[in-house]
């Protein structure tokens, strides 16, 4: 559940099935309500070339993405802005960031209820209060110069904070979920938002809160990993589903 070095270009097939992974993701990701109409953006980098990756064109809804209607971009040529299908915010961060940090191989950016509460707080740490929350001691960045929707200097700043953490907490923006798989970036992006909603819903009751201490919640987050199949398993079970109800996404 941290980021390393996968910058090996991908076999067709094992493209294919990145297709089909984020197919799922993204149709799991509106089953879950943490969609934003067409907006948000998944990527996955597909080449040696870290400029090049995957993204879900612009004005498709998560719910009906399918393998096939993910396009490929060029970080680095500003004419692919030009391109109908392609939406401005995700060419310039998810860009930004696969430039800039090419063991960042999947990105993934929602505008999810509980996690978008969290980053609109003066105080945007994510206390350890249970098992999910303490999964991320230590393991979020967090962004405090919001300047507007992610484009030009916002994207080249946000590429420069993650410290190889896998989640950045957008202040008042969002979030985004980043790993070596799509798979783990899925997994890391559910239980994120599981750890705030949880955070959100204790703060609601305006009881005092039971933080755990620092020595058990890095014990707990190091205990996490002990799950490394976890997030594969998470994904292939969401998948079955999908192959049930909507086998049309792997299409």
């Amino acid at each position: 559940m941290s980021l390393t070095d996968t910058s090996t270009p991908l076999s067709d097939e094992s493209r294919q099935q990145v297709r089909v992974d984020l197919a799922a993701a993204f149709r799991w990701t509106a089953r879950m309500n943490m969609h934003e109409g067409i907006s948000n953006h998944f990527s996955y980098v597909v080449a040696d070339d870290p400029c090049t990756f995957l993204v879900n064109p612009y004005g498709k809804h998560f719910s009906k993405m399918r393998a096939s209607d993910l396009i490929t971009v060029d970080a680095a040529d500003r004419a692919e802005l030009d391109r109908d299908d392609v939406d401005q915010t995700a060419w310039s961060i998810h860009g930004a960031i696969h430039r800039a940090v090419p063991e960042a191989r999947c990105i993934m950016h929602v505008h999810s209820k509980y996690a978008t509460a969290l980053a609109s707080l003066r105080d945007k740490t994510l206390p350890a209060i249970d098992q999910n929350t303490a999964r991320f001691f230590e393991r979020v960045a967090i962004d405090e110069r919001y300047d507007g929707m992610g484009v030009g200097d916002e994207a080249t700043r946000l590429a420069t904070e993650l410290d190889g953490k896998p989640i950045v907490l957008m202040g008042n923006h969002g979030f985004m979920a980043i790993a070596p798989t799509v798979a783990e970036a899925f997994d890391e992006m559910y239980f994120f938002e599981r750890a705030a909603e949880t955070y959100i819903t204790a703060l609601s009751t305006g009881r005092e809160l039971h933080v755990l201490r620092d020595e058990v919640a890095r014990k707990t987050a190091r205990q996490w990993e002990y799950y490394a199949s976890s997030a594969d398993r998470h994904l292939a079970a969401l998948k079955e589903i999908l192959d049930e109800e909507e086998p049309e996404y792997s299409h």
